[in-house]
């Protein structure tokens, strides 16, 4: 059975058509006093002997509900639980980056790993978040997918990641499209004036069609200072791939004023530019 977050309701329904399961209904309540509270009626009626919980934790309130699902599923006996989280919360917060600050990823994995058996992970902004959880995790590269919305005759396509430890995406998406070249951009600090220059390592630009590619597009402040460059460079259009489009605040106004062609995600955060699901992928590993 499948119960679904509120954050993941779309992605539950696809899982549970491609993997078989159930899908429950749940309930999902905010007290005055901004508590929150979940009610599954499908636990009351049947114990099934594994329950499969769904759900992005892209607020605060996301992350108790996922708890209470666990715990739900527990109360009503269930023998097996399974966590799927698509887009982790907190998870670029994988140090303690200042003193006396915590180790927020490694926080939210041990909560949520009192509640869960195992756990799937969708893309996690490190890889080795998934030690961070006290029972098995495994993690599930949604990239490929990322190439399928894509035009199919890009002109002359270069693949750019916004760094060069994020070119393995970048490579991913470009083999699962199958052609172009990849390349990375390059911060350079003035530390006389404050200014960042950003530019492609060494790949040229002019008239070729360029996919920026990342896990993640949160405010859009580099992606779009990044299609800038482009356009100053002679570029011919400019797609942007994500895994999460979390697109937090005026993420997209930027993109579009930047002058992106098309914005593609996956549906780990729910939003209009999810064009692929990672159910398959997901399904494959339940």
């Amino acid at each position: 059975m499948i119960l679904p977050g509120s954050t993941s309701q779309a992605l539950a329904a696809t899982l549970a058509d491609v993997a078989g399961e159930p899908l429950a209904t749940v309930d999902y309540r905010t007290f005055p006093d901004g508590e929150r509270l979940l009610t599954a009626d499908a636990l009351a009626e049947e114990t099934p002997e594994r329950a499969i919980i769904v759900a992005s934790t892209t607020t605060s309130d996301a992350h108790v509900e996922l708890l209470q699902l666990q715990d739900a599923a527990r109360e009503a006996g269930v023998d097996e639980v399974v966590t799927v989280i698509p887009y982790m919360g907190y998870a670029r917060q994988d140090s303690a980056f200042k003193p006396g600050q915590p180790v927020s990823a490694r926080a939210v994995a041990r909560a949520v790993s009192s509640g869960t058996d195992r756990v799937l992970l969708v893309n996690p902004h490190e890889e080795t978040i998934a030690e961070f959880f006290d029972v098995p995790c495994e993690t599930i590269d949604a990239a490929p997918a990322l190439a399928d919305p894509l035009p199919a005759a890009l002109a002359d396509p270069l693949f750019l990641s916004p760094d060069s430890g994020a070119i393995d995406l970048a490579e991913t998406v470009r083999d699962a499209y199958g052609t172009g070249d990849v390349d990375y951009f390059e911060k350079e600090r003035d530390y006389d004036t404050g200014d960042v220059e950003i530019r492609p390592s060494d790949a040229t630009v002019e008239g070729r069609d360029v996919v920026l590619v990342d896990d993640i597009v949160a405010t859009g402040s580099t992606m779009s200072e990044s299609i800038g460059v482009l356009h100053d460079r002679g570029v011919g259009s400019v797609y942007v791939t994500c895994v999460h489009p979390l697109l937090a605040a005026n993420a997209r106004t930027k993109l579009a004023a930047a002058g992106v062609e098309a914005i593609y995600g996956t549906d780990t955060i729910e939003r209009d530019v999810s064009a692929v699901s990672v159910a398959d992928a997901l399904a494959a590993k339940l």
